[in-house]
């Protein structure tokens, strides 16, 4: 496996736009869910284990496996905004991909599907692709909330290095479900929300 190549994938500074989403953070510390560090690592473990596992990951993993899972991903997003989002990432990663010489299809491209392009042209393993995409999730949402509640760096390491951890048997779930109304309604509620940082 070419780990730099996992790396750039998984990187933060990945041009496609990520820092700029919060997906549901930001909302969770409007409506006074997330106020501190011990509940910004809450918020943050439900959404990776009871959304991002059950939703994203499984889709993933068949899609680095060569399935065809655009569209379903796409359906599963429950509110304009999260939509949007991942059509964004998509189209950014899309481009950005051509540009570095991957044949990339046409159309409305998911983030999690032109991630699986990509770790299939550079065969990229598929269990280690899929941890670091979600190390990636992770980070992005450390950093949002290191931004947003604030919190400092120190307390936006912690989170990392408890929640990295159970990053191993959240990419062992194959179970697909996009039911998580919670998260839902707090996305829904961004859209309209008066003041905000972040495009989710």
């Amino acid at each position: 496996m070419n780990l730099a190549r996992l790396l750039q994938l998984a990187s933060p500074t990945l041009p496609v736009g990520a820092y700029s989403y919060s997906q549901g953070l930001e909302a969770a510390l409007a409506a006074g869910i997330v106020s501190d560090a011990a509940s910004a690592e809450r918020w943050i473990a439900d959404v990776l284990e009871l959304c991002v596992a059950r939703s994203d990951a499984p889709l993933l993993w068949r899609m680095l496996h060569g399935e065809d899972c655009n569209e379903i991903f796409i359906a599963s997003r429950e509110t304009a905004e999260l939509r949007a989002e991942t059509l964004q990432m998509g189209h950014s990663l899309c481009r950005l991909l051509a540009e570095l010489g991957v044949e990339v299809p046409e159309g409305e491209i998911a983030f999690p599907t032109a991630y699986a392009l990509a770790a299939r042209t550079w065969n990229l393993e598929p269990r280690a692709a899929l941890v670091a995409y979600l190390w990636s999730w992770l980070e992005n949402q450390v950093m949002a909330a290191v931004k947003a509640v604030p919190l400092g760096q120190t307390a936006g390491q912690k989170i990392l290095l408890s929640l990295g951890a159970r990053l191993e048997d959240v990419a062992g779930d194959t179970e697909f479900s996009n039911f998580a109304p919670g998260l839902a309604i707090l996305s829904s509620r961004h859209e309209t929300q008066y003041s905000r940082l972040f495009r989710s």
